[in-house]
């Protein structure tokens, strides 16, 4: 059951979009994903949180930041939400997102250099023969 809800400790979507900083239906999305628990209604039927809905979801935004997949989110709130997180644990998780950040970066390196050497191989004339059209032509 529920506890009661301390007038002093609640916050409308409105107020909690606005000190977390996340769109009001991007909180809702979260909500029907079950990324953020389902808030306690008002007598009038509004949804209402509480001051762990806004660390929860700021948890959320930074993890969003930080480029973490909803699923990795996930995961690292259903170890901390179990309560049988260890520090190493969720190291873990994050060291594994930053192998996929690191993996990331070869490519749009890569990227960046195949891009350079594309357009350094341009003359930017005006003519309809270009090799930048050629190359990603290419078979």
């Amino acid at each position: 059951m529920k506890t009661p809800l301390r007038r002093q400790s609640v916050l409308s979507r409105g107020q909690l979009a606005a000190m977390s900083g996340v769109n009001s239906e991007t909180i809702r999305y979260y909500e029907t994903v079950n990324l953020m628990p389902e808030p306690q209604r008002s007598p009038g039927g509004h949804r209402v949180y509480d001051q762990a809905h806004l660390k929860r979801l700021c948890f959320i935004k930074r993890c969003r930041q930080l480029g973490f997949a909803l699923k990795e989110i996930r995961e690292l709130l259903e170890l901390v939400d179990g309560g049988h997180y260890t520090c190493a644990g969720i190291r873990d998780h994050t060291t594994r997102h930053l192998n996929d950040v690191d993996a990331k970066i070869r490519d749009l390196l890569s990227m960046q250099r195949t891009l350079q050497r594309m357009i350094a191989q341009c003359d930017g004339g005006l003519v309809p023969k270009c090799p930048i059209v050629d190359e990603l032509s290419a078979t």
